[in-house]
Parts: structure tokens; C-alpha cells; sequence
């Protein structure tokens, strides 16, 4: 029987998720946690790069974890566990910045993005961020790494990062490749379908929470910026605001995009959008109840986190063993 390839991702516990962090990572997990050895974080030592409250993000991680297991993700099929857990993380980071140059990192779009939007607070986190995103990677001998198509230059890092290592003294890293979903893969905000949906967006109304209630959903739906036209069509380029509320009910509902567009065939916009708001509040709803019921039991949350600290731990100080032997630090 073949062993089953590694996968990694992982999410930051920062503001509140949204229904593109649900589609994109999170739904993916639920199936590829069955045919992969999944390790999925709470990448707390990445949020840090921005400034937290301690106490919100102290409590967004074990929400973060409680959403997980609400959504479907399972401990028992997995390893669930927060970043800083694993002091390998950063240990790792630390290797990899001497196999990384100041130009690759200047160059990245998120770095960029970021120092525009966090002027006051240009950190060495900030530039590093994908660094540590490497050791994220680098640490499990991850194969896979699903991922938003906006995210595709951090695994290219990545495996750059790898080869150099590899190439410098013998094999040692395992090569990672990008695993995208064909649907979904990014979602965009519902008044500006140029952009993608954020956790951090200026306008809230662009952004379904999975936190919102019911009437919140359907009310920031019936407001999503559409089109000129009336035909409820797939197509990106001309059509951007209805090609995304079909990616989103296609997501939510497990139809195609051809099928989506068969059922709002002769139907209006007004029509189409409660539609589709009406779908994402009937999957949130049982999603927010089982959270709900999860955070009121830390005891079992913080279990789930200590088993999958011990087996994250394992696995990373068995890759971290093998970089100290080769770049020559001295092991007790």
C-alpha cells in the first residue's frame, strides 16, 4: 500500500474568518484530510508581524481550533495544533534566513501589501513572514500545500528555499507543491469583486464572517455589487460580481458552476442574491452552534492541542535533527 503524502496549511487567528477562509482551506480539509497525513496549524507566531491585543489573541486561537473541528475537521484523522507549540517553527526560520536573500523577500506582494497598509510598524516579522511560512512547510516534508491562487509566491519561496538547502549540502527537504482548489480558490469581496474577500476589509459589507447571524448574511447579499446585464453567467472577465456569488453558491452547495447557472436561468438578480445568501446562512448555522458548544468545553480543546503539539513536535525535531547535522551544530 502507498503511504500517504503530507500535506500542511494552516490559519492565522486574527479578526474574524470569513466564508473565503471557510471555501478555500477549510471545506478543502474536510475531504483531503482522508486521503493525506494532514497537519493543520493556528499560525499564531505569524499574526504577531501585525499588532494583537494578547487577550483577543489568546481567545481567537481557541476559537480558530473549535471552528475547525465544527466545520469537520477531525483530531483523530489529523494533527491539529497552534504554531507556537513547536518551538521548531522558529528554530528552523532562523536556518532558513541564512539561505534567504533581502531582494526576495523586498519583492514579495505580501510584504509590499502589508507595509503599505502598516506604515507605522515595518517589522523584520513582516519581511520574514515568509521565511517562517517555509519552516511551516519545510518541517513536516510536506508534498502539498493547498493554497488561494494569491498565495502561489509563498510556496514558490518555499521550494527555492528547499532547493537552495538541498543543493548546498544533500537532500534534506522535500519540495513542496501548491494544491489549488478548482473552485473557490478565491473568493471576492461582495462591493468590490476586484479584490479579494479579507478578514480586515475597511468595509465589513464586503465580507460574509462565519460569525454572522442569519439576517446579517442575507442583508450584506442582497447588497453585493452586481453587474450590468441580466444574465446570471459565469464570466470573470465582464461579469465579476455575479461570476463570485456563483463560485460561492457552487462552493456551498457542491454544484458546479454550469449547474448554479441552470438553476437561476430566467431569474433576476434580486432573486439569485437571497438565494445564494440564504444557502451560506444554512451551512453557518450548524457550524456556529457546534463552536459554540466546543469553546464551552476548553478542557477537551486544550486535549486536542496537547495531543497535537506531541505529535507536530515528533515529526518537526526529526527534519530540525537533520539540518543542525548538516550545517554542522554541534548535538548533545
Amino acid at each position: 500500500m502507498e503511504e500517504r503524502k503530507i500535506l500542511y496549511s494552516a490559519i492565522q487567528p486574527t479578526n474574524n474568518l470569513t466564508i473565503g477562509n471557510y471555501i478555500g482551506p477549510i471545506k478543502n480539509w474536510i475531504s483531503l484530510q482522508n486521503d493525506y497525513n494532514c497537519f493543520f496549524a493556528v499560525a499564531n507566531m505569524h499574526a504577531i508581524t501585525v499588532r494583537q491585543v494578547p487577550a483577543e489573541l489568546r481567545q481567537k486561537t481557541l476559537e480558530v481550533i473549535a471552528l475547525y473541528i465544527a466545520c469537520g475537521v477531525d483530531p483523530e484523522k489529523c494533527v491539529m495544533y497552534v504554531q507556537s507549540h513547536v518551538p521548531a517553527h522558529a528554530e528552523l526560520c532562523w536556518v532558513l534566513n541564512t539561505f534567504t536573500y533581502v531582494g526576495e523577500m523586498e519583492r514579495m506582494t505580501q510584504f509590499k501589501d502589508k507595509s503599505l497598509r502598516h506604515a507605522e510598524n515595518i517589522n523584520m516579522g513582516l519581511m520574514d513572514y515568509p521565511v517562517l511560512m517555509a519552516a511551516d512547510i519545510l518541517l513536516y516534508q510536506t508534498d502539498v500545500v493547498p493554497v488561494g491562487l494569491d498565495q502561489r509566491q509563498h510556496v514558490e519561496i518555499a521550494r527555492d528555499i528547499a532547493q537552495r538547502f538541498n543543493n548546498a549540502f544533500s537532500p534534506t527537504f522535500k519540495v513542496p507543491e501548491a494544491l489549488y482548489a478548482k473552485i473557490g480558490a478565491k473568493i471576492n469581496d461582495l462591493q468590490d469583486p476586484a479584490k479579494k474577500m479579507s478578514k480586515s476589509a475597511e468595509n465589513p459589507n464586503g465580507s460574509i464572517f462565519l460569525s454572522d447571524d442569519r439576517d446579517t448574511v442575507i442583508r450584506k447579499f442582497k447588497r453585493a455589487v452586481t453587474d450590468s446585464g441580466s444574465e446570471i453567467k459565469y464570466d470573470p472577465e465582464t461579469k465579476a460580481g455575479i461570476s463570485n456569488l456563483l463560485s460561492i453558491y457552487s462552493a456551498f452547495t457542491g454544484k458546479t458552476v454550469a449547474e448554479a447557472e441552470a438553476d437561476f436561468a430566467g431569474k433576476g438578480y434580486g432573486d439569485f442574491k437571497l438565494a445564494v445568501g440564504e444557502t451560506v446562512a444554512d451551512k453557518l448555522f450548524p457550524i456556529q452552534k457546534e463552536q459554540a458548544r466546543l469553546l464551552a468545553d476548553k478542557a477537551y480543546l486544550e486535549g486536542v492541542l496537547r495531543s497535537g503539539a506531541e505529535r507536530a513536535a515528533r515529526a518537526a525535531n526529526k527534519t530540525l535533527s537533520k539540518v543542525y547535522k548538516k550545517i554542522g551544530f554541534y548535538q548533545l
